[in-house]
């Protein structure tokens, strides 16, 4: 079956995949640990017949599950547990495999970094392969930047200054001195690439390869475009690859100017007999996967090289493979029709063959593959699919009152990027109470860049004695408790005389109460002399590098202003404006949340509040468990115990996607129009009160530039998708106000309560395997 070895055979005989009609082969699993276990048995089953192989391995959070279960295997191979699994995946009869006679590869490196530091892939591959699996490292090809030599002996620090690297000196003349050493370094490097590409041919090459994908579908860090035959080599990324490493680096400032050694996929296919996985989570990734195991070879698609190696495959969730073709026809045809496959394959038929949804005939519904399978095709089919979606509109349109909404955001700016003007339009009911929380503290938004440059600001105005506050008698007692709503309102009164001196000021002041607060600070001196340390810290820390406390909640004061001042702009005072800091947002090992840390302060809030309606972060399945899927789970947590205190069964809960993900019109129950109005709410309301976040240091890889603006593609291509089923005219021809001036739409969930636990339960399956 598909060259499939035998512990593949086990997997794909388990998930009951449809037949695959693609020329690469790959193998689905329901959830990411399974994603893990898979890759840690076909490993460590290649390992048993090549004790001696060239390996390269993931230097990636990603490897989070294959390296947990690697570690599972090899420490309970003869216990009852991994006897269980090793016969469960054909892998009773191998002997446990010895790691440390194999040859590990590490396939990229960022450029320059000191290897020492924690964000280094050196400092990973050495932490979690060499040490972690024993490997004997005297066998190991390391990229290690502080060790490839440069012109006169001298340091990247010294030749690169801000480690910005000029590559056309590769093919043009040096106008100085400096000019000259680096062009010589450059060059150095390219020689010890050169090297490092005949170390690896002189192994064999590459025997065994697993790694991720990017959202651009890049392989290591061979982006878009990269030619198939290339070696290794210094290079650049794309926005793609960068954006995605910002939060490694400490920012897009940082990602967009620092460069990459990697492997060629030339690289990759010198051995012919090497087994290639690419291993990929979540529906984030899936059109990613789409174009990379169905289109033939082609540079845009990097992962398309590995097709001339007969041991190439993927190893993907369900989510990950959602828009394979095989995947498409086992949704139509795995279960029972309903209204739902419908609506999806009359909306998908719009755009395939761009036609309005009225304008459809009889005859290009049975000429459709998936269409034609609606059962009693007629001519009102098309029309029934319209109703169906111009009653979900009426429903976004429809005005509620005596309300207590309880939005919920897991980042700061979460809400508002995904249904602020839901949340205007409730708010201009007086009888509607509305409160905004957000879970976590968010400080991993903000670079130690702008609080720096902040904390000096402070500084500054504390010694110029433009910071009054703290002159007051009881500030340093008391005083620094009170009038944050006044911070709030001072600092909006500047924005409307665009007064920028007097905007920064209150951040200022806002922060020096924070600090204050935090550190219970006693005076004047004891304060500047906090800030004059954490600018030393800052200033000597190198970028991407992990906070210390005191930093971390800087940060997120900074955050919780932010968040405050988006919802003064509609009058919500700051204690409607709650932050709990979850604590699983600073737990290291990765657990998720817990009952008495993370989920009894989200059931206190809904004890003292009473809401009627809750809004969350109603993700998919991502790649693994991160922050939104947590905050689901906590707030799940909460609605389960609060249900057997009360009787919820007038509670609603709103779900909603924001910029990374996105809701498929067929999937939900509310469809709520966006007027031109609300698009420039949005993006002004952002850019005057995310103040951290306006240049997009941790950006989306989907657009270079404001959260503000991806956000508001996304609800004009969502228009444009509706459009097309209802016909423009529907829009500009209506008797509604709002609906003529509609040009974006947000696509939303309501369940009530049983259906909420359903759906979180479902979806922990999916991403942790929960039962």
């Amino acid at each position: 079956m598909r060259n499939f070895s035998g512990v593949e055979l086990a997997f794909y005989r388990e998930s009951g995949s449809p037949t695959i009609s693609t020329d690469t082969s790959y193998i689905l699993v329901d959830n990411f640990p399974k994603l893990g276990l898979l890759s840690a048995l076909s490993f460590l089953e290649w390992v048993s017949e090549n004790p001696e192989g060239v390996i390269s391995l993931p230097v990636s959070k990603t490897a989070q599950h294959f390296l947990m279960n690697c570690h599972m295997l090899l420490t309970g191979w003869e216990n009852s547990a991994g006897k269980t699994i090793r016969g469960k995946y054909g892998l009773s009869s191998i002997p446990k495999p010895d790691l440390r006679g194999l040859h590990f590869v590490q396939s990229g490196e960022f450029y320059p970094i000191h290897s020492t530091q924690h964000n280094s892939l050196w400092n990973y591959a050495d932490t979690h392969y060499i040490k972690g699996f024993g490997l004997d490292p005297e066998k190991a090809l390391l990229i290690n930047s502080d060790k490839i030599r440069l012109a006169e002996g001298k340091s990247y620090d010294e030749i690169f200054p801000g480690y910005l690297i000029d590559l056309s000196l590769r093919f043009r003349e040096a106008r100085n001195h400096q000019e000259k050493l680096q062009q010589e370094s450059i060059f150095r490097i390219d020689n010890w690439c050169d090297e490092y590409e005949a170390k690896i041919r002189e192994k064999g090459g590459i025997g065994f390869y697993l790694g991720g994908i990017g959202p651009d579908g890049h392989i290591a860090f061979n982006t878009r475009g990269a030619n198939h035959y290339d070696s290794t080599r210094l290079t650049t990324t794309n926005f793609e690859t960068q954006a995605i490493t910002a939060g490694d680096l400490g920012g897009i400032e940082v990602s967009r100017n620092r460069l990459v050694i990697t492997i060629g996929l030339g690289t990759l296919t010198f051995n012919p007999e090497n087994k290639a996985i690419i291993y990929a989570a979540g529906e984030a990734i899936a059109d990613v996967i789409r174009d990379s195991v169905e289109s033939k070879p082609n540079n845009l698609y990097p992962a398309t090289a590995l097709q001339k190696l007969e041991n190439s495959r993927f190893y993907l969730t369900r989510g990950a493979a959602v828009k394979l073709k095989d995947s498409i026809r086992d949704y139509y045809t795995g279960s029972p029709w309903n209204h739902r496959k419908t609506e999806r394959s009359v909306i998908d038929l719009c755009k395939k063959i761009n036609k309005f949804g009225h304008k459809l005939s009889l005859e290009d519904l049975k000429a459709d593959e998936f269409c034609s399978m609606i059962p009693d095709l007629n001519e009102n089919t098309v029309q029934s699919v319209i109703d169906s979606v111009i009653a979900r509109i009426r429903r976004g349109m429809q005005k509620e009152t005596g309300q207590v909404y309880y939005h919920t955001g897991p980042h700061h700016d979460d809400i508002m990027l995904g249904i602020m003007p839901v949340t205007n339009r409730q708010s201009r009911e007086s009888s509607n109470n509305m409160h905004f929380c957000v879970l976590t503290s968010g400080f991993n938004a903000v670079t130690n860049r702008f609080l720096l440059e902040l904390l000096k600001d402070t500084l500054k105005l504390i010694r110029k004695g433009k910071i009054e506050m703290i002159n007051y008698p009881d500030f340093f007692e008391s005083g620094y408790q009170y009038k944050w709503d006044k911070d709030v309102y001072h600092y909006l009164d500047h924005i409307a005389a665009m007064d920028e001196e007097g905007k920064r000021r209150g951040v200022c002041h806002r922060l020096v109460r924070g600090i204050v607060a935090h550190q219970q600070l006693k005076s004047q001196h004891e304060l500047t002399e906090f800030i004059k340390h954490n600018i030393k810290v800052l200033e000597s820390s190198y970028d991407g590098a992990k906070n210390p406390p005191p930093i971390q909640h800087m940060k997120a004061t900074i955050r919780e202003l932010e968040e405050e001042l988006v919802w003064a702009h509609y009058g919500i005072p700051v204690k409607n404006v709650h932050h709990l800091h979850l604590g699983f947002y600073t737990d290291s090992s990765g657990v998720g949340p817990n009952k008495e840390r993370d989920v009894m302060p989200i059931l206190n809030e809904f004890r003292k509040y009473k809401p009627t309606v809750i809004s969350l972060a109603m993700d998919p399945e991502g790649s693994g468990p991160d922050t939104h899927y947590k905050v689901l789970q906590a707030i799940a947590g909460a609605v389960s115990e609060w249900d057997k205190e009360e009787d919820l069964s007038g509670l609603r809960i709103i779900g909603y996607r924001n910029v990374w993900f996105r809701y498929n019109p067929w999937d939900v129950e509310v469809i709520v129009p966006v007027s031109m109005n609300s698009l420039a709410v949005l993006d002004k309301s952002f850019t005057d009160c995310y103040l951290s976040q306006v240049n997009a240091s941790f950006p989306s890889y989907q657009l270079d530039g404001k959260f503000s603006e991806l956000t508001q593609r996304v609800w004009m291509e969502q228009h444009k998708q509706i459009q097309l089923l209802l016909g423009k005219n529907f829009f500009y021809e209506n008797e509604s106000p709002l609906l003529r001036a509609t040009h974006g739409l947000i696509y939303m969930r309501e369940l009530n309560v049983k259906e909420f636990l359903r759906e979180a339960n479902l979806l922990g399956k999916s991403v942790e395997g929960l039962f």
